[in-house]
This record gives structure tokens, sequence and C-alpha cells, in this order.
């Protein structure tokens, strides 16, 4: 059983690592698009030079998000090595990762509405479509941090355990 629990932790922070490289190829090709759509020499319509900006900020949220959920591992993951089986545990790790969603497929909402407006609406019901899933996970959140509120009153302890594990992680 030992073996497993040190197992697990260096397989969280190569998995972190690999969300980490991830992250830093896809901001590479975003900053590949972002000088294809401000390059002045260019000669290129401006319809293009939005779309290749648009894409840039689509491909920096999942970079973003990549490197959010890396973070999470290591913290939740490694550095903490917490074990989800306390509600306010588990509460935590999923709101941080639904916070990491909800954006994310917040701005790519934003980004595919910008993007098929103009020049293809057939396709702003999937724009919506995105927007709509935000939307869902957003409300389904909030359901599932009413209903474990009272859990987090029985356990005030784990609460301050965790604020105290905060305070650590900071210095």
């Amino acid at each position: 059983m030992k073996t497993y629990r040190t197992v697990f932790p260096v397989g969280q922070f190569l998995i972190s690592l690999l969300f980490t490289v991830c992250a830093l190829a896809i901001a590479a090709f975003a900053a590949y698009y972002l000088w294809a759509g401000i390059w002045p020499l260019a000669a290129v319509s401006v319809s293009t030079r939005i779309n290749a900006l648009l894409e840039c900020i689509a491909l920096l949220t999942i970079a973003s998000a990549s490197l959010e959920l890396g973070q999470i591992l290591i913290e939740e993951e490694v550095l903490r090595e917490a074990q989800m089986s306390a509600p306010t545990r588990v509460r935590r790790f999923l709101s941080r990762f639904m916070v990491v969603l909800v954006v994310a497929l917040s701005i790519e909402t934003l980004a595919a509405v910008f993007r098929y407006a103009h020049d293809q609406p057939q396709y702003l019901p999937y724009a919506a479509t995105i927007g709509l899933t935000a939307a869902v996970l957003l409300a389904a959140w909030g359901v599932f941090v009413r209903l474990n509120r009272s859990v987090e009153e029985l356990e005030p302890q784990a609460m301050q355990e965790v604020q105290a594990e905060d305070e650590q992680l900071k210095t």
C-alpha cells in the first residue's frame, strides 16, 4: 500500500508537467496566430487578421486552462497529498476545476460568436451550445455547492485545516 501512496503523487506530478508542456506549446501556436494577425507587411484582409486573433484568444484560453489544471494537480494532489474522502476537499478540488472549465468555455463562446457572426452565421448555434454548456455547468456547480454547504457546517475543522494548508503553501 505504501508503494501506491508514492506512485500516485509521482504520476500526478508527471501529468501536471505534461499539462504545463502542452500549455507552453499551445501558447507558442497562439503567438504564431498573433503574429499572423498583426504583421503589417502581410497582404491579407482585415477579416483574416481578426480570425487569426480570435484563434489566438481561443488557444490562449486552452493554454491557460491547461496551466491551471496542472497547478491544481500539483497543489491538491502532490503538495497536499490530499485524500479526496473529505467532503470539504472534494468540493474545493471540484470548485477549482469548475472555475477553470466555466471561464474557458465562456471565453471560447465569445471567441466563437465573434468568429462566426459575420462570415458564417450558420455556425452560431454551435457557439450558443458552448455557452449553454458553460451556463449549465455553472448552475450545476452552484447547486452542488449549495447542497454541500451543510456538510461544511458539520465539519468546520476540515475547512480550518484546508485554510491552514493554504497559508503554508503561500510561504
